[in-house]
């Protein structure tokens, strides 16, 4: 019998019980019900979903990838409720590492129904990947952040094209932008919309990579494309 992956499990939380319970429960909670909040005074519209719905209602598996600084209200992008071939409920993963800031933002983004696979791919690449290929063949989609967690900003690295290649997913390139957004001073530029400000959600072309394909040559098609979404989100915002 094959080993399930566990999505979403615990990672290593330390502290006292007080303190597992506020940062791992009573924070994630707050964060996340102050995010959906947010979004609900947001007016959004989406641009190329319809390749995207179609994938979906073919029961296709597919792989969103965006710039980590677009991160922020990405949810949005994903309205989607899917089983499986058993009637067991799937949605969208994110590879989360197996540590305090990974539980952390497990249990946040949980409340989005957004589940976590443990591993990182700066510690342990061939590791995450394999999770992360047992997870779509589960029945997951995937969201992928290829310059996170901590960059280069913008700079595509290498999992994305595997992940894709050993599973036959569709990658789309996806970004988000806002008519009036803010950025914060950390190392990816997060952007940040206002309240009841319009949010446009902007999805590539969906493509296959092949099972022989060069990944070298496929990263630069997928770099290219979310470079190209990218300066798109960058001239929406400035009007």
């Amino acid at each position: 019998m094959k080993t399930r992956v566990a999505i979403a499990e615990r990672g290593r939380p330390l502290g006292s019980p007080l303190s597992v319970w506020l940062n791992f429960r009573v924070v994630p909670f707050l964060v996340a019900g102050l995010t959906k909040l947010w979004s609900y005074t947001l007016r959004v519209r989406r641009e190329g979903f319809d390749p995207v719905e179609d994938l979906v209602d073919r029961d296709q598996r597919i792989i969103l990838a965006f710039w980590h600084r677009r991160l922020f209200m990405m949810p949005l992008s994903y309205p989607f409720h899917r089983r499986n071939e058993r009637g067991e409920t799937r949605g969208v993963a994110i590879l989360s590492s197996d540590s305090k800031d990974g539980e952390r933002s497990a249990a946040t983004w949980r409340w989005f129904g957004i589940h976590a696979v443990r591993g990182t791919a700066s510690e342990d690449g061939a590791k995450a990947l394999v999770r992360m290929i047992q997870a779509v063949k589960q029945g997951w989609d995937f969201g992928i952040t290829p310059d996170g967690p901590r960059g280069p900003l913008m700079q595509l690295k290498p999992g994305t094209i595997a992940l894709a290649r050993k599973t036959g997913a569709w990658i789309i390139p996806v970004s988000l932008t806002y008519d009036h957004s803010f950025e914060l001073k950390t190392w990816d530029r997060m952007v940040i919309p206002y309240p009841f400000a319009t949010c446009v959600i902007k999805y590539g072309v969906p493509y296959q990579v092949p099972p022989k394909a060069d990944d070298g040559a496929e990263a630069v098609q997928l770099q290219r494309g979310m470079d190209d979404l990218e300066t798109w989100a960058e001239g929406f915002s400035r009007g």
